[in-house]
């Protein structure tokens, strides 16, 4: 059985452990996991985080190349406040860099880039949407409510007008998850849009506000000088004493009644090293990964995360003498292009003329399959016929399970039953994006913190 962290082991803060909180594990040192640590440290709950490799940040990666910073997952994050906090915790605030969220994002349509109406003067001149759909679009809060059973593209076809659905939202909610609407229940893609609609009695109020009326300060794109991954490797130094790199676990099962009287179970860990017992078990993994830690635990629920499906993603990173402000464009679907879209890094955080192109999705899954210098050659090509500029392709990064897929397969969800003490805390059962990974993991560390040990 491998030991739990001595004192001498752990980070500074753990040195007043709360004895009648629950003993956590986390498995899994992605943003989410390692936010849990961090935030159960702050509450003095003894936690270890699990990672089966060396590296920390799951999808998040940042890497060198000839002297250029490329990110090969998420490509910024917003700067909430959780999250600025966070950075002021781990002392690499010096190291943030900024953008300013007023620069355009477009839509490439019909052959030409159009600006996205993200204020009432864009709105008012954009020639993404014509005057009728503009209106029809306004006449949102005269339908129906979005209904659970139907597509997430007939609910916002209904609800906004056809050419608005082509133009806008599926270039902009599709695009950016690499998502066909048209194969994405609403029950499954849609429940943060259904909750607003639900608050505020239609969408049009909510995507106003946020979008396009709001003088509201909202939280800006950012980055640091490291890139992305350096916010986790931050986190893994910060709480080095929690971390087990290199660690997998095997499995969970069941160590019996917590001696307590509650009749509440605790757990055993599992790995190639030893066993922990636990009272919690967070698990951030990835669906397949999950399945295969809690089948001795719940056979059923382990078959519907093996059912779940997600969408591939290929990263083309590009040089380019291209002079562009923005944030980047996505591609209408209608047009004869395979690229989904391009982020204008030179632009946001001065990364010396790269820009990063992305293919694949549900659209075109197969294209994780083809060879990296037919992929490059790809982006390179249609990055030129969109900005009128040639590139050069730098480097290629292919990710099978980039995002969830939000698609038919999100039906296994309702046969996930696992038993008390037993957390999923991933993108898949939440909200995607690192704001939101870092927010659940906060809550759910306020909620274990709460909770007596062994319950």
């Amino acid at each position: 059985m491998s030991p739990a962290p001595s004192s001498s082991d752990r980070d500074a803060g753990d040195s007043d452990i709360d004895d009648e909180s629950p003993r956590v594990a986390v498995v899994g040192a992605g943003i989410t996991g390692l936010s849990l640590i961090h935030a159960l440290s702050e509450r003095s709950v003894d936690a270890v985080v699990y990672e089966s490799t060396d590296e920390v940040g799951g999808v998040v990666s940042s890497c060198g190349l000839d002297g250029r910073l490329l990110e090969c997952g998420p490509q910024r994050l917003r700067l909430t406040d959780a999250i600025r906090a966070m950075v002021t915790d781990l002392g690499i605030a010096d190291e943030l860099l900024t953008a300013d969220d007023d620069l355009p994002l477009y839509v490439y349509a019909d052959g030409q880039l159009r600006e996205v109406p993200r204020s009432l003067r864009a709105f008012y001149r954009t020639d993404l949407l014509s005057w009728p759909a503009k209106l029809r679009l306004l006449g949102e809060p005269l339908t129906s409510d979005i209904d659970p059973e139907e597509s997430a593209e007939r609910a916002f076809v209904r609800k906004f007008g056809r050419e608005a659905y082509t133009n806008l939202i599926a270039p902009l909610f599709g695009g950016t998850y690499g998502s066909d609407p048209a194969r994405m229940p609403a029950k499954h893609a849609l429940k943060p849009i259904m909750g607003l609609e639900k608050r505020d009695g239609n969408l049009l109020r909510p995507a106003l506000s946020r979008l396009v009326f709001s003088d509201d300060e909202t939280p800006p794109p950012a980055s640091f000088e490291g890139g992305l991954q350096r916010l986790p490797e931050a986190l893994a130094e910060t709480h080095a004493g929690r971390l087990r790199r290199e660690t997998p676990v095997t499995g969970i099962e069941r160590a019996g009644d917590t001696g307590a009287g509650t009749g509440e179970q605790a757990w055993l860990v599992h790995t190639e090293t030893g066993t922990e017992r636990f009272d919690r078990v967070v698990l951030t993994t990835p669906a397949d990964v999950t399945a295969d830690i809690v089948e001795c635990v719940d056979a059923e629920s382990a078959d519907a995360l093996h059912d779940l499906n997600y969408n591939p993603l290929v990263l083309v990173h590009l040089h380019s003498d291209a002079v562009a402000e923005g944030f980047g464009y996505q591609v209408r679907r209608t047009e004869p292009l395979r690229t989904l879209g391009v982020t204008w890094n030179a632009s946001l955080f001065d990364r010396d003329g790269i820009y990063t192109a992305f293919l694949g999705g549900m659209h075109d899954p197969e294209a994780v399959e083809r060879v990296p210098e037919e992929l490059g050659e790809t982006a390179a090509e249609e990055f030129a016929q969109v900005m009128g500029v040639d590139a050069e392709v730098l480097n290629v990064e292919r990710i099978r399970q980039a995002f969830p897929a939000w698609d038919e397969s999100w039906a296994a969800t309702e046969r996930i039953n696992l038993p008390e003490g037993i957390t999923l805390a991933t993108n898949y059962a939440g909200r995607m994006g690192l704001p939101s990974r870092v927010r659940e993991g906060r809550k759910l560390a306020g909620e274990l913190s709460t909770q007596s040990g062994g319950g």
